[in-house]
C-alpha cells in the first residue's frame, strides 16, 4: 500500500527545518493549524487521520466494515490493493488525499466515516503499514504532521510536539458547525456520542494509544479562537527553530 506525497509545484526549503508533531483528541482542530502553520513555515504537511479515514472508506465501500461488522482479516489481506497519494492543491495551500486515484477528501470527512475510523485504527497491520509510510514522509524534517500517535510512535524525536485537547462538547460543537456549514443534516447529540466514543477507543486500544509524550506541550484551547492559538503556537515554532539553527 504505497503512499506518496506529491509536491511537484512547490519548492521545499529542507534548511533549518523541524519536525512538528500534533496529537490529540478527536476535533481539537489539529489539522486546522498544522495546514496554517505548513503554509506559514513553507513546511510539508501531512494529515494521518486523512490516511486512516481513507482506509476506512475502502473497507466500508468494500463491505469489510460497518456500524456492526469488523472483517479485519479480508481487510488486512487488501492492504496492497490501496493506494493513497497526498496531491498538493495549489488553491487551497495543502494537500489532499486521494484514494486509487480518486480525491475523497469529502467523503472521508462525513460523520459515517468518523463512526468507523477508530475501528480500522485498531488492526495493527494498518497501523503498522500507515506509520511505515509516515516515518518514511518526515525523514527530512521540514515537516507538520497530526494524528494521535505522532509524538509517541511516528516521531518520537520531533523538536517540538504539540498535544491538543478541549472539552468534548465544545469539540462536538465545533464538528456539528463544521457539517451543517457543509450542508449535512446531523444531530448533535450523535456528534457528541462519537467525540466521546472515538475518546474512548482511541486512549485504551492496545495499540498505539492516545497518549501525551513526556516532552509534549499540552495546549488546550476550550475557550480560544484560531487566531489566538496560531499565535501562540507560532512562538513555540520560532523557538525551536532558533534553537535548532
Amino acid at each position: 500500500m504505497p503512499v506518496l506525497l506529491v509536491y511537484n509545484t512547490i519548492l521545499i526549503d529542507m534548511s533549518k527545518k523541524i519536525t512538528i508533531a500534533i496529537d490529540g483528541f478527536s476535533s481539537t482542530g489539529k489539522s486546522t493549524i498544522a495546514k496554517l502553520l505548513a503554509k506559514k513555515y513553507n513546511y510539508v504537511y501531512v494529515d494521518t487521520g486523512a490516511m486512516y479515514r481513507a482506509v476506512s472508506l475502502y473497507a466500508k465501500n468494500n463491505g469489510y466494515v460497518s456500524n456492526d461488522l469488523l472483517n479485519s482479516n479480508d481487510l488486512v489481506s487488501s492492504l496492497n490493493d490501496i493506494t493513497l497519494v497526498f496531491v498538493f492543491n495549489n488553491d487551497l495551500g495543502y494537500a489532499e488525499i486521494h484514494l486509487n486515484g480518486v480525491n475523497v477528501e469529502k467523503e472521508i470527512r462525513s460523520l459515517e466515516i468518523s463512526q468507523l475510523v477508530s475501528k480500522i485504527a485498531t488492526i495493527s497491520e494498518v497501523r503498522k503499514k500507515l506509520v511505515h509510510e509516515q516515518k518514511l514522509m518526515g525523514k527530512e524534517g521540514g515537516i507538520v504532521m497530526d494524528g494521535r500517535d505522532i509524538g509517541t510512535v511516528v516521531f518520537p524525536e520531533a523538536e517540538l510536539k504539540l498535544f491538543m485537547t478541549a472539552s468534548a462538547d465544545k469539540r462536538a460543537t465545533r464538528r456539528y458547525n463544521e457539517l451543517i456549514n457543509r450542508g449535512d443534516k446531523v444531530n448533535y447529540n450523535e456528534i457528541l456520542f462519537n467525540v466521546e466514543e472515538r475518546d474512548r477507543i482511541d486512549s485504551t486500544r492496545e495499540d498505539s494509544p492516545l497518549l501525551k509524550a513526556d516532552d509534549a506541550i499540552e495546549f488546550d484551547n476550550s475557550d480560544m479562537g484560531i487566531n489566538e492559538q496560531f499565535e501562540r503556537i507560532c512562538s513555540l515554532v520560532d523557538k525551536k527553530i532558533s534553537q535548532s539553527s
